[in-house]
């Protein structure tokens, strides 16, 4: 199993939920996103934290320089089909590989996503964008 796979398996074993995992460029800086109904608290992060530092000694030897494992924030990054249906009604910023009707950049409101396909609401209108072809996409928080 490679390293995001079995952090996910992990983690997901654990009662979190995996939300993205970040590697810097040399592979010794491991930035793990979780979250969980609720919200995630600093003693969740510490758990996490320990038991990913001894499976990563023991599981995988990896050899790594710093682990973070933290709250994935407001502005969460939403990857999975699974994040566009729990964050339904919410407000997201998406940037496609694939420009559709001329635009790589939309700002909307989520407003259901069936087959991989997500319906987002811009400026009232509704905009069908495959899931497949964001390059990003992130909640923008109520602030």
């Amino acid at each position: 199993m490679d390293l995001y796979g079995l952090l996910e398996a992990t983690v997901t074993g654990l009662g979190y939920e995996f939300v993205d995992l970040e590697v810097s460029k040399r592979g010794k800086s491991l930035r793990l996103f979780v979250d969980k109904q609720g919200g995630i608290s600093v003693d969740d992060c510490a758990f996490v934290s320990n038991h990913l530092t001894r499976l990563l000694a023991v599981e995988l030897d990896y050899d790594y320089d710093r682990l973070e494992v933290s709250s994935p924030g407001l502005d969460r990054v939403l990857k999975k089909e699974a994040d566009f249906v729990r964050f339904n009604g919410g407000r997201a910023q998406i940037k496609l590989r694939v420009p559709v009707a001329g635009r790589k950049n939309y700002a909307g409101i989520l407003q259901g996503v069936k087959d991989g396909v997500l319906q987002l609401e811009v400026d009232g209108a509704l905009v069908s964008l495959n899931i497949a072809d964001m390059d990003k996409a992130r909640l923008m928080p109520n602030i």
